[in-house]
């Protein structure tokens, strides 16, 4: 009687030594593997995309000018639009420093957008005319918004016609560093990225009058997507100004 009953203690204790094991077992196997995987030394890491390179007649001497431009690509476009002096203009009428009261740069901050910056010279050749753009809130929002649609395009991609932010479309036509605008102004250099946008800095001053033809909507998917741009407009640009002629000034005479 005795000796059975040692028997069967001696085997529930054998079974409890077997059970009590398995959580050690398992306990000690599992560190291990993480430890393993914790103390690899190879780094896992994303390549970054490689700026593309700047394409047009001007982009010798902007390289020239701005030799750090690829470090435009973490700016907004506000701070890179400031940093080039050749459109110093430009900036200051998106600004607010030609008219206190016409400021678009947060809008642009909040991108994509592709805009077009005229330079310097491109403005000269409005004087007078751009002074009584600047005291006329509505003519300067026009003119700035004509310069801006959304979106963020490379030189091989900005053919085509679409509306900008004032709502008069705009046509680009060319591929690479050959590229019109409306078939008057001409692409110096682009495409300048910054963080939120594409700049292509342009000989000519563009005139929303001077704009092509609209798209006609046919059917009922095109007038539904023409619907969505005129809302995606007035919800970052300020309201259109009264109706009215849109001819910008004509440029000064020469001489």
């Amino acid at each position: 009687m005795k000796t059975r009953t040692s028997k069967t203690l001696g085997a529930a204790a054998g079974i409890a030594a077997i059970v009590a094991s398995l959580p050690l077992a398992i306990t000690a196997n599992v560190p291990l593997a993480i430890t393993a995987n914790a103390d690899d030394p190879t780094p896992v890491t994303t390549p970054a995309n490689p700026i593309p390179d700047l394409q047009g007649p001007g982009c010798d001497a902007f390289r020239a000018a701005q030799p750090n431009w690829k470090d435009f690509n973490s700016k907004p476009i506000g701070t890179v639009l400031a940093s080039i002096p050749d459109i110093s203009t430009f900036n200051s009428l998106v600004s607010g420093q030609a008219n206190p009261a016409v400021n678009i740069v947060d809008v642009l901050n909040n991108g994509p957008y592709v805009v077009f910056a005229p330079t310097n010279d491109a403005f000269a050749a409005m004087a007078p005319g751009l002074d009584a753009i600047k005291a006329d809130p509505a003519a300067l929002y026009k003119l700035d918004y004509y310069h801006v649609f959304l979106g963020l395009l490379g030189v091989d991609d900005l053919h085509g016609q679409r509306p900008t932010q004032q709502g008069a479309e705009i046509k680009v036509t060319g591929k690479g560093g050959d590229l019109k605008v409306n078939d008057t102004a001409k692409v110096i250099c682009g495409a300048i990225q910054a963080a939120n946008a594409r700049i292509y800095i342009i000989d000519t001053v563009l005139d929303p009058a001077q704009g092509p033809e609209p798209i006609t909507p046919t059917g009922t998917s095109s007038t539904t997507a023409t619907t969505t741009t005129t809302t995606s407009t007035s919800t970052l640009a300020p309201p259109p100004p009264p109706a009215g002629d849109q001819h910008m000034p004509a440029a000064a005479p020469a001489g």
